[in-house]
């Protein structure tokens, strides 16, 4: 029986960062991304300025895990997909969403 790869695996996320007043007027809004690492070691190389969204680094305040722990984790592919679907949910919801390619 062949080995599993890593990304057969699952070892992806996707997460969701809450981001207080990004634009400015007043209105919160979410950063969707996907990584290979965990949501809470990714939002901190975020805030450390570690590959950082600089709205994640200058406005993000948490991690919102009731959003996305419930699908995790994933291989690759399906990260991909899924961190567009997701960000289009939110912004199809009336959210401000960046990230999310």
């Amino acid at each position: 029986m062949p080995a599993k790869t890593r990304d057969a695996d699952g070892h992806h996320h996707v997460y969701v960062v809450y981001l207080r007043n990004p634009k400015g007027d007043g209105k919160a809004g979410y950063y969707v991304g996907m990584t290979g690492l965990t949501p809470e070691a990714r939002f901190a190389n975020h805030k450390s300025g570690v590959k950082a969204a600089s709205v994640v680094k200058r406005f993000g305040e948490r991690l919102v895990p009731r959003l996305y722990e419930h699908l995790n984790p994933m291989p690759y592919e399906k990260a991909v997909r899924m961190e567009v679907a997701l960000a289009d949910s939110l912004r199809k919801r009336g959210f401000q969403v960046f990230g999310g390619h």
